[in-house]
């Protein structure tokens, strides 16, 4: 089969349009642009002679007489071309691969884009060399260079677990009361996990956070893989505000144990009494039992959005999906038996499947605790932080989030001291639309704190001795709903006096009051860390498993698929099996009444 023929382009061409006399600042740079212009021209070279003060190669095509010679000026680092013979008569076919286009050489070539884009695929260097230069090479090989190319630019997955324990010292040092502890297994101090939370993060959810936290974890995607766990809590304005994370080795009931027991010590450390607390997570057994045993106290609630797409993804009918998050906004049983019913209706299945989900940890008029709004967990948003990062080392990984949380908090603390009004901008605007609607309401005094509010269709009781109202919103949210304003209004009470005081400003700029200290550069880590003891400053070992190299291979689950029950097709033409009506061949009587 001949080999398809593929025109070198005017920019190629002129880019490597070599003359003898023309001069190279060192021996390194000819090399690198006489390989890249046998690849860009689609011919290999056979180099016969490359030292430091001469280079002679020629076209490995049989029969091509091009020939090229360089040598060094004496005195200088500076390569010239001495000669160059002949002319191309090989076709320049290309090939799917080039020997001169090897791991080293595409690790220069996409070694800037990394820097840009750490998640910059095989695939997509594939393509932009097929793009570039005309040659198709094996993915393996891209995949190796990405390897070597990160391990360049941001140091070996080895190295990262090697320098953890001085790394945490760093932390501790530059942010004083931080907790930054590394755990290893066996006598050779393999890495088992680590524990993080910074100072500024504990004080800002101790003294200013909503009493929310969510927990939840996703993979990492480095050599030796491992798992982020992470509890994050929302601030007054609704925002993302991570308190703790680790890392473990492998995911697993026990590691979810120890990480809950973990951050249960850290708050009881950090104050003399712990909040009473709603945890959010998705559901797993392992984050349950960890939670239900470390903090028996706190109320526990099922992320409703991880609910709603397992749903989706389960019985493939966006319509569920649509229903269950109304069923969780229900505020009164009736309706929230009217969703369930309608869920019923569209799928028997999908209505079983959600009972077995205990009303009172996902909907709204069931669950027992505060939520103040937020029936999802923001997990996934954090996760998010290090999306960026997951392939990197170790190191990289809590560096990532560190610059992150930095960069939020001076943001934030910014963006607080330009606000003048009372509530954070979100509770504000829920805030501001109640007192709107308020207006229109006539209020009917029981006594000192009940009151009856009238609307043009229906009547709520409101008690602002309990802050509740009869539409629930009061208590769901912790913001006067347009009912309770309009009762606190005719009584002359100020409003904002019976609005929990987690969403007000003062407690958004607490949040975020401690400073957020950067590491010192690691050339800086051997000097401040000469008092350390040798236990101390031990060095970790990486895991024992690892992330196989190269591309994952799709999983199929045969035996999965050979148990499957297949479906039967049926005819409603002839009332046989196998076939539809459309193929259908049998003949029919007809039939004349008489």
């Amino acid at each position: 089969m001949e080999k398809q023929l593929i025109p070198v382009t005017s920019t190629q061409t002129e880019d490597y349009n070599f003359v003898v006399g023309q001069q190279f600042p060192d021996v390194k740079t000819f090399r690198k642009t006489i390989k890249e212009a046998a690849i860009a021209q689609h011919f290999e070279l056979k180099i016969i002679k490359s030292d430091l003060i001469r280079y002679f190669a020629k076209c490995a095509k049989e029969g091509c007489p091009w020939r090229i010679r360089a040598v060094k000026i004496p005195d200088a680092p500076t390569f010239t071309i001495r000669s160059i013979e002949g002319t191309h008569t090989c076709g320049k076919d290309a090939q799917l691969g080039h020997h001169q286009a090897s791991v080293d050489w595409i690790v220069n070539l996409i070694e800037e884009r990394l820097r840009d884009n750490v998640n910059y695929k095989p695939k997509d260097i594939l393509q932009d060399i097929q793009k570039q230069y005309g040659i198709t090479i094996p993915y393996k090989q891209a995949w190796r260079a990405k390897e070597r190319g990160l391990a360049a630019i941001y140091g070996s997955s080895e190295e990262g677990y090697g320098l953890l324990p001085v790394y945490c010292e760093q932390i501790k040092q530059s942010n004083p009361g931080s907790i930054a502890q590394v755990f290893t297994t066996g006598s050779d101090h393999r890495f088992q996990r680590l524990f993080v939370s910074f100072n500024a993060s504990i004080h800002g959810f101790l003294n200013g956070c909503l009493p929310i936290i969510s927990v939840g974890g996703i993979e990492l995607k480095s050599k030796y893989l491992g798992t982020l766990l992470s509890v994050t809590s929302f601030d007054a304005d609704g925002g993302l505000f991570p308190v703790a994370f680790a890392i473990v080795d492998v995911e697993t009931d026990e590691s979810w144990m120890w990480f809950v027991s973990e951050f249960h010590k850290l708050l009881e450390m950090s104050t003399e009494r712990i909040p009473q607390l709603t945890i959010l997570t998705d559901g797993r057994k392992g984050i349950l039992d960890a939670v239900r045993r470390k903090f028996p106290n706190a109320h526990h609630g099922i992320c409703v959005r991880h609910l709603a797409e397992s749903i989706g993804k389960e019985f493939k009918n966006s319509r569920l999906t649509h229903l269950l998050w109304k069923a969780a906004y229900c505020i009164t049983t009736i309706g929230f038996r009217e969703r369930m019913a309608e869920i019923e209706e569209v799928c028997v299945d999908a209505a079983r499947w959600i009972e077995q989900v205990p009303p009172s940890q996902w909907a709204v008029v069931y669950f027992e605790g505060s939520r103040f709004g937020h029936l999802s967990s923001n997990c996934d948003e954090f996760n998010r932080w290090i999306l960026d990062a997951w392939e990197l080392p170790i190191i990289q990984v809590i560096e990532r989030i560190h610059s992150k949380l930095m960069a939020e908090f001076d943001e934030r603390r910014e963006k607080s001291m330009t606000w003048t009004t009372v509530l954070a901008p979100s509770a504000e605007k829920l805030f501001s639309d109640s007192a709107h609607s308020a207006g229109v309401y006539q209020v009917l005094r029981s006594d000192d704190v009940e009151f009856e509010v009238l609307s043009a269709d229906h009547s709520d009781i409101v008690n602002i001795g309990t802050r509740s109202c009869s539409c629930r919103n009061w208590q769901l949210h912790g913001i006067p709903c347009s009912h309770a304003i309009a009762a606190l209004l005719s009584c002359r009470k100020n409003v904002y006096e019976y609005t929990e005081k987690h969403f007000t400003v003062a407690m958004y700029r607490e949040t975020y009051s401690h400073m957020l200290h950067p590491t010192p550069d690691k050339s800086e880590w051997s000097k401040l860390n000469e008092g350390v003891t040798d236990d101390e400053n031990r060095i970790v070992r990486p895991p024992k498993s690892r992330r196989p190299p190269g591309r994952p291979e799709k999983k199929r689950n045969c035996m999965e698929e050979s148990n499957r029950e297949k479906h039967t097709v049926h005819c409603s033409r002839c009332n046989q099996t196998g076939h539809y009506k459309r193929t259908c061949k049998a003949e029919i009587v007809q039939r004349i009444g008489l």
